[in-house]
């Protein structure tokens, strides 16, 4: 079957834009041939600094036939209704129409009409000109005087259709005076000449000879070796990058790994600082000695051309710029540490960090408040979280930061070290920021996590405040992310933590005297802030302000649950599980929460467990048809004198000692023991509901029966809410 190659020609494409735009060739071409009825077996596409390539086998030579069919009016119509089919269906005559008999509307006519397929060139040639003109570049430009507008100027373009055992034809088309063909050109520098292809493999093939590697993985692989090899002749190690990698084999279609060099003296800056210049500006790799693990005064640069000095040349502007950058990194170095962290704090004052949460500064504030809370909890040092708080965002003004922002935390933690600071306020700088992600780690240092948590429980109480929560798939404060990463930090690191203590001590935090909560309004709410923080957390004259808002602590506690849910379920746990243990009253402690969760799966995947729950939802079930017939909630209080058969007593007692086993088990947060104790219900429940009708005819015993039930829901339900469970 005939083979389809497309090579859009062009100035340089940034390499940031080429895996989108490759991808989005393919799916728009192949789709729109699809929709066309050209199905095909494979597509592959490509691109280098200067084109885009599309390679579709499989193809037919034509699309297939197609019977269309018409329907008429019925038999004996009228004859303006017969002349108005006739001409929609494009028939000559009504003896060019089919009578289809219908046992229940009668005969009418049918036109069918039968649509031959169409060629394939002819199709691509229509495709391809539509592609490119609509192509979601997302920049593209006009060049001389045309219309098309495309990501640089668009050079030429190669089309060739056909069979692997014939010479291919060229699809034939012209799009802003660029006319379709089957040449391209080779390497800009070592090849620029035309080049005649037929089909892929001879296009790759004479690519390659023509210095140009059409694949980005196969360059991206050779940067990857070759930088290795010239690393490891020289005894240094490859400081691998794979972000770097993608980017330059996006920026060469020839990659030559070269090796350059920088004065000693520059290695007085931060490893990381060195590497963000070099990286940034030059696009080029460090290396470190393999004995020290620092970095070396070398650098690999990776060049687009085979130059005839052996890139000498090359070399030597590399080495001048990074002279010069790293000239730059170095005074940003001693400018910052001539600066006191404290000093550099100050300047916090006047940064704005949100317009309805007020400056850097006085976020830092609520952040070493709640860290130095938070200390006692996690075992660290209250005066070194404070202290490292309050250092915590200084180095987002330094020289360093802002030239390269993503140094921030590690710079701060450079010059914390450089100025005395303690080891662990020093780490805690650094940091703060994790984890970011859920492959990031989890700080593991106590008074790194005090500062952790406090930088993400002042960003989720303060969005919250003011009421900007993620909407979605919107989450423009990244506040999913953040409280993830308290979830991580609790789990991982194993300690206790009051999510409603800590939420409550955030919105106090950053509410001051201007948010509390009236004495009517969620009195619930205001009540437990007393008990937590006193009287003078709720001001005095809330009374004599009009517009109030109570606490939305429940609401965000809502928002860790559906992270938590999340979090566990990547772990595999169900999310029913997390429903029913956080439907507990007072669940605001993740450790736990995630330990009862964990348990209650282990229950439920036993016989036991399972039929347990089966009998819980009966009972619950019952009761709530009944209660709703009744018009009354029956209590868990069955009267032992009332029970009129022995089964109903069996499992009054298997209630009674199972109750007392879970409320000690849970009293010693032992979960798998409260599991153990319900698993001892499963005998009696199920005999009681074989052998006992729970609707008695006598009132009395009836609602004794009901009340039986009630029991069972309220002694199950103290380990979870089993009606949340599916």
């Amino acid at each position: 079957m005939p083979d389809l190659l497309l090579e859009l020609f062009s100035e340089e494409i940034p390499a940031r834009m080429q895996k989108r735009a490759s991808d989005d060739l393919k799916k728009l071409v192949t789709d729109a041939m699809v929709d066309a009825g050209l199905t095909y077996e494979a597509a592959r596409a490509f691109a280098t600094p200067r084109r885009l390539t599309l390679s579709v086998t499989g193809l037919p030579v034509k699309s297939p036939d197609t019977l269309e069919e018409r329907k008429g009016p019925r038999v004996g119509a009228p004859e303006q209704a017969l002349a108005g089919f006739l001409k929609t269906a494009g028939l000559s005559g009504i003896d060019e129409a089919e009578i289809v008999e219908d046992e229940k509307k009668g005969s009418f006519y049918v036109a069918r009409t039968k649509r031959e397929g169409r060629a394939a060139t002819d199709i691509i040639a229509e495709i391809v000109p539509d592609v490119i003109r609509k192509f979601p570049w997302p920049k593209s430009m006009r060049w001389g005087a045309g219309s098309l507008r495309w990501v640089r100027p668009l050079h030429s373009i190669l089309c060739t259709f056909g069979p692997e055992t014939e010479e291919p034809e060229i699809v034939q088309f012209e799009i802003d005076g660029i006319t379709s063909g089957d040449t391209t050109r080779g390497h800009r520098f070592m090849a620029p000449g035309e080049i005649t292809v037929r089909r892929f493999e001879d296009y790759v093939a004479k690519l390659e000879a023509a210095k140009v590697v059409l694949d980005p993985e196969r360059r991206a692989d050779m940067i990857r070796a070759d930088a290795k090899t010239l690393a490891f002749a020289q005894g240094l190690d490859l400081v691998e990058d794979e972000a770097l990698v993608g980017e330059v084999a996006g920026l060469v279609e020839w990659p030559v790994p070269l090796m350059g060099s920088f004065e000693e003296s520059f290695l007085e800056v931060p490893d990381e600082a060195i590497r963000a210049t070099i990286r940034a500006n030059q696009k080029c790799f460090v290396l470190t000695d393999p004995k020290t693990g620092k970095l070396t005064n070398r650098f690999i640069a990776v060049a687009n051309i085979e130059a005839k000095d052996g890139g000498t040349k090359i070399t030597a502007g590399n080495e001048r710029v990074i002279a010069a950058r790293l000239s730059d990194a170095k005074f940003f170095w001693e400018t910052d540490l001539a600066t006191k962290l404290e000093e550099h704090a100050k300047k916090l004052d006047g940064i704005v960090y949100h317009e309805k949460l007020g400056t850097q500064a006085e976020r830092v504030a609520r952040i070493a408040a709640l860290a130095k809370e938070l200390a006692p909890i996690v075992g660290a040092d209250p005066e070194k979280a404070e202290r490292a708080a309050k250092l915590c965002k200084a180095d987002l003004v330094t020289e360093m930061v802002g030239e390269f922002p993503e140094l921030q935390g590690l710079m701060g933690k450079y010059y914390a070290l450089a100025q005395g600071e303690d080891a662990d306020v020093a780490a805690a700088i650094e940091e703060h920021y994790k984890p970011q992600g859920p492959s990031d780690t989890v700080p593991s240092n106590p008074v790194s996590i005090a500062v952790a948590l406090a930088d993400k429980l002042d960003q989720l109480v303060g969005f919250w405040f003011i009421e900007e929560k993620p909407t979605g798939s919107k989450d423009p404060y990244a506040l999913r992310r953040a409280a993830l990463g308290v979830i991580r930090s609790v789990l991982v690191n194993g300690f206790r933590l009051s999510l409603w203590n800590s939420t409550a001590s955030g919105f106090s935090l950053v509410a001051k005297d201007e948010y509390f909560v009236r004495y009517d309004q969620r009195k619930e709410i205001a009540d437990a802030v007393r008990r937590e923080f006193g009287e003078d957390s709720i001001p005095k004259y809330a009374e004599s302000v009009a517009e109030t808002r109570s606490l939305p602590i429940s609401d965000l506690l809502s928002f860790f649950a559906d992270r938590l849910k999340v979090q566990l379920r990547d772990e595999g746990a169900r999310h029913d599980l997390v429903d029913a243990v956080f439907a507990l009253p007072d669940q605001d402690d993740l450790l736990m929460i995630a330990r009862r969760v964990e348990a209650l799966g282990a229950f439920l995947d036993t016989d036991d467990g399972a039929n347990l729950l089966t009998a819980y939802k009966r009972a619950a079930n019952i009761l709530r048809i009944e209660e709703k017939k009744d018009g009354t909630e029956y209590p868990a209080t069955p009267d032992p004198d009332a029970f009129a058969v022995q089964e109903e007593r069996a499992l009054f007692d298997a209630l009674e000692n199972a109750r007392g086993e879970v409320v000690m088990a849970l009293e010693r947060e032992d979960f798998a023991d409260a599991m153990t104790a319900l698993s001892k219900l499963r005998g009696p429940v199920d005999t009681f509901f074989d052998d006992v009708t729970v609707n008695a005819d006598d009132a009395n015993v009836r609602a004794n029966r009901l009340k039986l039930l009630a029991a069972i829901r309220d002694t199950m339900d103290r380990v979870a809410i089993f009606e949340k469970i599916q």
